[in-house]
């Protein structure tokens, strides 16, 4: 990150200090060992519970918690644990929740704006009604999917892979160290793609959110509370807005 660009953050980024630089080899082999381990985790909820409300979201879970596991043996190995999950307390918890609330009121924004966007550019709306189907089936699927995905996988879980360590290990390349912009479009683009289910709608609209939350990292020194918490209000806002709509306690 350049001079420039350090004195628009709350703190500066910290060092590499003793963690090791990669090569793109081992950037390589530590990203898809990561992306086998969250696909290899999340079989066995599938296995049980099949594909259902409750299989879904276990597998969600347990996928993460997978993925987040080998990051966390990769991040130990080469000493860049405390850097790259900075769940420090920060400088400043009422800054930190104000740019959460202003990270969340613009991603739900942007999911307004952004479907109007991608539809009028002919990508087609997010397909998102399987998952809030699932979500919205029942008080205890709406609750274990608050708790399971909202919560952990996508608030906590998300933001420790993909603004963690993703965010971390890239800063780390030959040609990307240093290099705050070329490192936030890349991971944007890396976190949009997996929700191609949801269409390529649903690709852009993630991704420009990953934009803007390694944005909101780099705004809080590698900090990742802002980000996880503006995650979490956003998932649990749209989840509960989608049941309350089933419940017939807000106009559709």
């Amino acid at each position: 990150m350049t001079s420039s660009d350090l004195k628009n953050t709350e703190e500066q980024v910290p060092s590499s200090g003793g963690a090791s630089q990669l090569g793109w080899g081992r950037f390589a082999l530590q990203f898809f060992t990561v992306v086998i381990a969250y696909f290899m985790s999340g079989i066995p909820a599938i296995a049980i519970w099949g594909e259902s409300s409750t299989g879904a979201a276990v597998s969600v879970a347990t996928s993460m918690a997978g993925a987040l596991f080998v990051s966390w043996l990769w991040l130990r190995a080469d000493g860049a644990l405390g850097e790259a999950w900075n769940l420090r307390t920060p400088q400043s918890w009422p800054k930190t929740l104000l740019w959460a609330v202003i990270a969340t009121i613009s991603i739900v924004v942007w999911f307004t704006v952004g479907a109007m966007l991608v539809e009028a550019a002919g990508f087609g709306l997010p397909d998102v009604e399987q998952v809030i189907g699932w979500a919205t089936e029942s008080h205890f699927a709406f609750l274990l999917w608050i708790v399971l995905v909202a919560l952990f996988a996508a608030g906590l879980g998300e933001e420790l892979l993909w603004r963690g360590f993703l965010m971390d290990r890239l800063f780390r390349l030959p040609g990307l160290a240093g290099q705050m912009w070329p490192v936030i479009l890349i991971q944007g683009a890396l976190f949009g793609l997996p929700h191609l289910y949801q269409g390529f709608g649903g690709v852009i609209i993630t991704g420009v959110v990953g934009i803007g939350f390694g944005w909101l990292r780099m705004r809080f020194g590698g900090n990742l509370w802002a980000c996880v918490l503006a995650h979490m209000a956003v998932d649990v806002l749209m989840l509960s807005l989608a049941y309350s709509e089933k419940l017939g306690l807000i106009a559709a």
